[in-house]
């Protein structure tokens, strides 16, 4: 029986809350077993940008995920940002691989400096400290000085820094083409098949 890969999502407080929800689609809808940490001020920005009121508690939120994305197949577990026993926390038991999506110029600047105040920090570091996948992607502009440098320190640490930068070159029809083509992005980065999204050529 082959074992179902194991991903993981963090949801931090940057700007861009519909990238997020899309990837949390768009992983659910494969056969994979999901980690989900949503951080407070995460749920304050989809509340803003998306309307999304998130329930209290990490099963509440994994359910009311799970109804807004329609998507059945994927295992999904939540946890609070502070849950200290989450299998993100810990080195044994990690997934393959996490994404921070969006990613805030503090939890950067926290991952950067080894800072694990949270759970969603201290998953970035068991990521970098087992040399696993650790994919960021950050939504801020202009990007200072301190931004740019604490992403070529994770660069050049093995982190894939993924910007939420859209191309146009597909001559995109709306947003959700816009939001398709970071998306496509991170599931290449997860060697996630994916029909969304276009490549370049003909």
């Amino acid at each position: 029986m082959t074992q179902r890969r194991r991903i993981g999502l963090a949801i931090t407080g940057a700007s861009g809350a519909v990238y997020a929800l899309r990837l949390l689609e768009l992983l659910l809808a494969q056969d994979l077993e999901l980690h989900l940490v949503v951080s407070g001020a995460a749920r304050v920005v989809l509340r803003e940008e998306l309307g999304l009121q998130l329930p209290p508690q990490p099963e509440q939120t994994a359910a009311f995920l799970r109804a807004q994305t329609g998507q059945e197949r994927g295992e999904i577990h939540a946890y609070a940002q502070e849950d200290w026993f989450s299998p993100l926390a810990s080195g044994s038991h990690a997934p393959e691989a996490l994404v921070i999506c969006p990613c805030s110029g503090g939890s950067l600047a926290a991952i950067a400096q080894g800072v694990s105040n949270n759970l969603i920090e201290r998953a970035a570091d068991v990521m970098l400290k087992e040399g696993k996948k650790l994919i960021l992607v950050p939504r801020e502009t202009p990007l200072s000085a301190i931004h740019l440098e604490n992403m070529l320190k994770l660069s050049r640490l093995g982190v894939c820094i993924l910007p939420a930068s859209p191309g146009f070159y597909h001559r995109p029809q709306g947003i959700d083409d816009l939001v398709d083509f970071v998306v496509a992005r991170i599931l290449d980065q997860l060697a996630i098949d994916r029909s969304i999204g276009p490549r370049w050529g003909r």
